[in-house]
């Protein structure tokens, strides 16, 4: 008896289905953001050349490259400076004045630079 008593309910919802609307296909996706580009290079200026060079000094402690980090403590440094471990964290300020002195993997001095 059931099942007589669902088939006009079935037939009834199948007939009002059909007069659903179609479904509607969904809206297209916005097209995608143009990628910035980086502007072109200026002609005579690129990268590190902008800056001044060596306004540090680093040219009078070329003696020490190769040395242990240890010796920089002894230089008698009256200027700001800065050690950079190798592999270390070394900030982005950038001070044109302070000399750096970056150290290999056995803690040798192997590159003296301003920043």
């Amino acid at each position: 008896m059931i099942k007589t008593a669902l088939l006009p309910a079935v037939a009834t919802a199948m007939m009002l289905a059909g007069c659903m609307p179609a479904p509607q296909p969904a809206p297209a996706p916005a097209p995608a953001a143009p990628v910035p580009t980086a502007p072109p290079p200026v002609a005579g200026v690129s990268g590190l050349e902008e800056r001044q060079p060596d306004l540090c000094g680093a040219k009078e402690y070329t003696q020490y490259l190769s040395q242990p980090g240890s010796v920089i403590s002894t230089i008698g440094l009256t200027k700001e400076y800065r050690v950079v471990e190798h592999r270390g964290i070394e900030p982005q300020d950038y001070d044109p004045n302070r000399i750096v002195f970056r150290l290999d993997a056995a803690g040798n001095i192997n590159n003296i630079d301003c920043g």
